[in-house]
């Protein structure tokens, strides 16, 4: 892309590229599904303790939605096995659990041949399976004492014809209280919002190890998605909370220091899409002007398969998850 166009997209004119998706493939198909040789289709989700829900049957549901959705990239949240089956019990450290190890074989059966696992501190990784190969970049994973990333984060790039694609992933701390707090404190914590100071750490530390680190990102093809575990002022119209709040903080640092854009408030400004199994948005797709000028198509996906239904005796478990999944289309103009 030319300086011009990278001085344009820097001040909000958003023009289409010369090239944004180029494929290997020329002059495609379009399934029923809306999938082509000229699209790279993208399928994000936080899975919920690696598809708790999916083990009794060997994950066959999961599988078929998958394969329906025919994706290219697929980026799974909490993509490690974490309860016994129809039960809150955890595996021992020691035990044997499906996944992350299996995700080589499983993801053969929705047509992908490579795999990545992101940094991670504890029992909840970001996965990438894709049709391309992967190149790591970075695991992140933060540093003692101040910028851990709780859940952990990755950075990797795939090629889509003569296109660098970098993929971003995150998934930030859970709580109220900050991560790292004492439990005799983690209640006085969570009174002044210590979590969403930390989700703000987080992502700056982020966002500075990956697109910030990179001259001219700007106009390069970036997404970052995952769970975040918190609101976007853009969303506020909806929530109808005092401007000042500090459940805006970790967005507002992606929104005022970095090029990415907002995918699904871009693309439906005027409702609230939810991502999770009650009334609100926690999982954010970004994408830089000149990837997000390539989007053909975004949803959140709710029906019969993915609306979550929570679980008659495991009461904070769903079927099939708490999250909904994200699918996006790029294509070539």
């Amino acid at each position: 892309m030319d300086k011009l166009n990278c001085v344009l997209l820097a001040a909000g004119i958003y023009l289409v590229p010369a090239v944004c998706i180029a494929s290997s493939a020329e002059g495609g198909d379009v399934d029923s599904n809306g999938a082509s040789d000229n699209n790279l289709r993208l399928l994000y989700w936080n899975i919920q303790n690696g598809m708790w829900s999916g083990q009794e049957n060997d994950y066959r549901e999961f599988v078929e939605f998958v394969a329906g959705q025919h994706p290219d990239v697929c980026v799974w949240a909490e993509a490690q096995s974490n309860y016994l089956t129809a039960s809150s019990e955890k595996y021992a450290d020691d035990a044997e659990r499906y996944f992350p190890d299996a995700w080589a074989d499983f993801a053969r059966k929705y047509g992908h041949t490579y795999w990545y696992k992101g940094g991670h501190h504890d029992r909840f990784p970001q996965v990438v399976t894709s049709r391309y190969p992967i190149e790591n970049v970075k695991r992140i994973v933060g540093t003692e004492p101040d910028s851990i990333v709780s859940h952990g984060a990755g950075w990797a790039r795939i090629v889509v014809g003569n296109d660098t694609v970098n993929i971003v992933t995150v998934h930030t701390w859970p709580q109220k209280y900050g991560f790292g707090v004492d439990k005799p404190r983690q209640k006085e914590d969570a009174a002044v919002n210590g979590g969403d100071r930390y989700r703000r750490k987080e992502i700056e530390y982020i966002c500075r190890n990956t697109i910030e680190s990179v001259p001219g990102a700007d106009c390069q093809l970036w997404m970052m998605m995952g769970d975040f575990n918190s609101l976007s002022r853009l969303d506020n119209r909806f929530y109808g909370m005092p401007a000042d709040t500090s459940a805006f903080l970790c967005h507002d640092y992606v929104l005022e220091h970095t090029p990415y854009i907002d995918v699904v408030s871009k693309k439906y400004p005027s409702e609230l899409v939810p991502t999770i199994w009650r009334d609100a948005r926690i999982d954010y797709v970004y994408c830089t002007p000149a990837l997000y000028n390539c989007i053909a198509d975004v949803k959140v996906i709710r029906d019969s398969y993915t609306t979550p239904v929570r679980d008659s005796l495991v009461s904070r478990f769903f079927h099939p998850s708490d999250h909904c999944p994200i699918l996006i289309d790029f294509n070539k103009p």
